[in-house]
């Protein structure tokens, strides 16, 4: 949508039309109808920079990119109980002022953080984000901390206008870099797929904490090595680590093996700014049988791993499946059908995925605001962790680095839980480097040009 497309702003180029009002897509609806307020779908994503931001030029020019991407100012319009469809109302301008300056705070980052996972923007206000400026009290930089509701946007898109605020602030190039290049090959015709039939493993339970919602730790790793022409990509070497890292916590704490299922999100938007501005991401889940996770044969583990992640991103399918597609048609009220969709999720939730990794890969855009505030050195991203899966990774490669957010929920797990899990995760990453010993060895160019490779687009 352009902003020609949208509403008048004022009455000076004839009478002030309506709100343009535009139905709730597919997994809008779903993600409305199932909202919980102990664990709000959240979405964050915090970007650390090296200088410092003046308030006054920032709010004019993240306002000015509100205003360069307008599907993203839009409230929930409201209805009767009877009407058949959520509908968004697009909007001239913000409804609030999404840009806080909170004052500086030895814990900062910290209240930053459980702000971003325990506080989702109103639908009721447009645009349903927000967006904080803290000051780094180990670095003296400056930490960027957007806050979005998963319901109306992903963190893709809320990237795509923070990059276009960068680039009115500070005069640089933001245009999106380039997409790596692949040389893992086409997607098989055949593929060796477990069965999915019977329900997926859970992540054991930890030490739930007495509180509920979502709890959530970051780490910065090294970007696996990839050998150059190497069968599989990085986002393979992440799934496998994120699989291998459950079977163990599970055998750790007494569960019996069962079959995981590891959602991955895949984007196929461009990044320019034409890029779609919601959610716009489809689903596809990754399986393993039990006798697979076995860390003896990374290197079996990962080309059945880079097999099934090329067939399913290659495999055509909606975003959400569908059964979701045919949920959501306006044929009923869409009370009833939220009804409905809350009795579904809760009878579904034995065969729901046993986590998801989102991985965005390599961060596109430079995110350079320009001299006294300077480039984006660590971009990290977290994705909700509610019941039944109760845990999710979200990773991220900026600046020839890997940002790692685990994200869970307390029902499920505690801070002590999530940094085991860390361990297992960047143990068996590391591992899964000396599965490829047998490959060829790359140079430093080809390590770099696979850095954090973006599975097409996965996100939160």
């Amino acid at each position: 949508m352009t902003t020609l497309d949208h509403p008048a702003r004022d009455g000076t180029d004839g009478p002030v039309r309506p709100p343009h009002r535009i139905p709730f897509p597919v997994v809008d609806e779903v993600a409305r109808h199932c909202l919980q307020e102990e664990e709000p779908e959240t979405v964050h994503i915090e970007v650390h920079l090296p200088g410092h931001l003046d308030p006054t030029r920032l709010r004019t020019a993240f306002t000015e990119a509100l205003h360069r991407h307008p599907r993203i100012l839009m409230r929930e319009a409201a209805g009767p109980w009877y009407r058949r469809r959520y509908e968004w109302e697009l909007t001239p301008d913000p409804d609030v002022d999404v840009v806080a300056f909170p004052p500086p705070d030895r814990d900062a980052l910290k209240h930053a953080r459980d702000r971003a996972l325990s506080d989702a923007p109103p639908l009721s206000a447009s645009p349903p984000i927000r967006l904080e400026v803290v000051r780094d009290p180990e670095d003296d930089g400056s930490v960027l901390f957007v806050t979005i509701n998963h319901t109306a946007l992903d963190g893709p898109a809320c990237l795509r206008v923070l990059a276009t605020a960068a680039e009115l602030y500070g005069g640089e190039d933001n245009a999106p870099a380039a997409p790596p290049t692949r040389t893992t090959g086409a997607a098989p015709e055949q593929t060796e797929t477990p069965s999915t039939l019977a329900p997926p493993a859970r992540v054991a339970h930890g030490s739930p904490e007495p509180s509920p919602g979502n709890g959530m730790l970051v780490a910065e790793l090294s970007v696996p090595h990839r050998p150059k022409g190497a069968p599989y990509t990085v986002n393979d070497q992440l799934m496998a680590a994120t699989a291998l890292m459950i079977a163990h916590w599970n055998r750790e704490h007494g569960a019996r093996p069962r079959p995981l299922r590891i959602t991955m999100p895949v984007d196929d938007r461009p990044r320019g700014t034409d890029m779609p501005i919601g959610n716009g991401t489809r689903l596809v889940e990754v399986p393993f049988a039990p006798e697979e996770l076995d860390a003896s044969d990374l290197a079996g583990l990962l080309r059945r791993t880079a097999d099934r992640t090329r067939a399913l991103k290659a495999l055509p399918r909606p975003q959400l499946g569908h059964g979701a597609a045919l949920l959501t048609a306006p044929v009923v009220p869409v009370s009833w059908r939220a009804a409905l969709t809350r009795g579904l999720r809760r009878a579904a939730a034995p065969w729901t995925s046993t986590t998801l990794l989102s991985n965005i890969g390599r961060i596109p855009y430079p995110l350079d605001f320009g001299e006294g505030a300077g480039r984006a050195h660590a971009v990290w991203f977290s994705a909700p962790a509610r019941m039944p899966r109760g845990l999710t990774v979200t990773t991220a490669s900026t600046a020839g680095r890997l940002h790692v957010a685990l994200r869970w929920s307390r029902t499920l797990l505690s801070h002590g839980d999530g940094s085991h899990l860390r361990d297992l995760f960047e143990h068996y990453l590391h591992e899964t480097e000396h599965a490829t010993q047998h490959a060829p060895e790359s140079s430093k160019e080809s390590s770099k040009e696979n850095a954090g490779e973006n599975p097409k687009g996965s996100t939160p």
